[in-house]
């Protein structure tokens, strides 16, 4: 039986430079070491989802990677991904409609008012019309997945980290401990009305077995990739492009409009530097559209 070809050796039958080569193995350990954390299993070509590769390239935005260097990540995870394919281990390369960064800096990517409405809206409205039990508690953690996400601003993985014991709710008021952000630091996040109102909703019908707040069919708590399906099933019928990191864009862009200070949202998104807050005070396309409407007769 013929063996598999590697990556490498994949790479260098196409030609690509002993500096490519290297660049791109990089950039693959780079990748690796995120979905590792994230998804909480190795890489592997049948479990990257074009969701994952979204997500790590908010990431990257996040972290203020330059475009440049986030473009030769896309190029080489879209490498990685056409070796998959001719290797025979997956059928389609999940990096392939994968858009590059512009090389013009502008701001994250958040929803306005409209498209959070219709998120919303369609979540409770999935609730609503389930018919099953099954259906109903599905429907009920989800929501409580986007509101979390929503008026939390978690991480992907600080969300489906969660236990019970994180989760401190009262008729007043309420909380969610992030043990292990970013850096390993521990922070406190406040919840609203809304957000408390969606979780104890959510805990009054979780199955029993995992200790984690959000879990999947089976019990067993959800990962990453399980998140990321059920926001994009949420954003299909709203009509609405969301992910993860979106959501806490959106959740930050909210705080600074509301005239929070850049202190307070730091320390709400367990920011080190207050210079990765200020990115949210960048004017987005339709702050900018908003602006020139003003100027209309």
């Amino acid at each position: 039986m013929t063996s598999l070809i590697t990556f490498e050796d994949w790479l260098t039958s196409q030609d690509r430079s002993d500096k490519t080569i290297r660049g791109y193995q990089a950039d693959l350990k780079q990748l690796a070491a995120w979905f590792q954390q994230v998804n909480g299993c190795p890489l592997q070509p049948e479990k990257l989802t074009p969701a994952d590769i979204r997500e790590y390239k908010n990431w990257l935005l996040d972290h203020h990677a330059k475009p440049a260097t986030i473009n030769r990540r896309m190029a080489a995870i879209r490498a990685y991904g056409n070796w998959a394919v001719d290797a025979g281990l997956i059928p389609t390369n999940p990096a392939v409609r994968i858009k590059l960064v512009s090389q013009v800096e502008s701001a994250p990517q958040w929803l306005d008012k409209s498209q959070q409405y219709a998120l919303v809206r369609t979540a409770e409205e999935a609730v609503t019309n389930a018919r099953t039990e099954p259906a109903r508690r599905q429907a009920r953690r989800d929501k409580a997945i986007l509101l979390t996400f929503l008026y939390s601003g978690l991480r992907v993985g600080e969300l489906i980290a969660l236990t019970l014991a994180d989760v401190q709710l009262s008729a007043r008021k309420g909380k969610l401990i992030v043990r292990q952000g970013k850096g390993e630091k521990r922070r406190e996040v406040p919840l609203n009305a809304t957000a408390r109102e969606a979780l104890a909703e959510w805990l009054a019908e979780r199955p029993d077995g995992t200790q984690r707040v959000f879990t999947g069919s089976r019990g067993d708590g959800m990962t990453a990739s399980g998140v990321h399906r059920r926001l994009a099933e949420l954003g299909r019928i709203a009509k609405v492009e969301v992910h993860a990191h979106t959501l806490r864009h959106t959740f930050s862009k909210n705080l600074i409009d509301a005239g929070v200070s850049l202190e307070k949202v730091a320390s709400l998104l367990g920011h080190s530097s207050l210079n990765t807050t200020r990115i949210y005070t960048t004017p987005g396309e339709r702050d900018l559209e908003a602006a020139v409407e003003r100027l209309a007769g």
